[in-house]
């Protein structure tokens, strides 16, 4: 059960830096921070916004946090709103800015979360769109993380969203040398895992016992000490417009 103390662990939100699972928070933490770079001053909506562990790189700007699972919300020092992003309850035009951080992956339709954020903008507005590189994010050919309903190539997401914004500028996120030892490491465990299942059974399996089966494994992996997991910090990361096939998450900034 999720409580207001600790939300539950599972291999899909980045919710604490402890062990193993510190990589990921850090990876999430920085692309906030990152993405602050481009948003305009003003009030800022932050779609998908979990625990809210990024917020404060949005600072001084004013945040509101949305998500559609209501205890991740508690304790947030903002305001926030349980809502589905591809439903938001807000008027046309209220906020200078938008920032989404690994969640337009995370709905069968990101057509329509594209065009809430769209519509939730003032004129002149800009969305920033973080989600995972499937070039790089566990196989190319096919979708592993049961939480994910469609996963995009850098191209693949500026498709989509120039078809709803006025401009889309895309950058990618690296990493350095000890982070992609990890990142490494964690791809082959993957492939190990699944060349035990070499007829894709797993595909025939229910997704809410997928995600529990993945949630499992995920937590059970980074439970166990890592001091490499450990050392990752921000600056392990940085951005960039070039060799966007080889990064690990694409951003997107999308101006209306």
């Amino acid at each position: 059960m999720i409580t207001k103390e600790r939300p539950i662990i599972t291999g899909e939100r980045a919710v604490t830096a402890e062990g193993g699972f510190n990589p990921s928070w850090q990876r999430h933490n920085v692309e906030y921070k990152l993405a602050a770079r481009f948003l305009p001053d003003g009030e800022i909506v932050d779609i998908g916004c979990g625990v809210g562990h990024g917020c404060e790189h949005l600072a001084p700007r004013p945040s509101v946090g949305v998500d559609i699972v209501p205890d991740v919300l508690a304790g947030q020092p903002r305001p926030t709103v349980v809502a589905d992003m591809r439903a938001l309850p807000f008027p046309s035009g209220r906020f200078a800015g938008a920032i989404s951080v690994h969640a337009i992956e995370h709905v069968p339709d990101p057509e329509r979360a594209a065009a809430e954020m769209h519509r939730v903008l003032a004129p002149g507005g800009v969305a920033a769109v973080w989600t995972p590189n499937r070039l790089t994010f566990g196989i190319p050919d096919e979708i592993i993380d049961p939480y994910h309903y469609v996963e995009f190539a850098p191209d693949e997401l500026q498709q989509l969203l120039a078809e709803i914004f006025d401009r889309v500028e895309l950058y990618g996120l690296f990493a350095s040398e000890r982070y992609m030892r990890i990142h490494i490491r964690e791809r082959r465990r993957l492939r190990r895992l699944l060349a035990l299942d070499p007829l894709a059974l797993r595909r025939a399996i229910p997704r809410t016992l997928r995600q529990r089966l993945y949630d499992w494994q995920l937590s059970r992996a980074r439970a166990q000490p890592d001091p490499d997991a450990a050392a990752i910090r921000e600056h392990d990361f940085f951005l960039a417009s070039e060799r966007l096939h080889e990064c690990l998450d694409v951003l997107a900034v999308c101006h209306k």
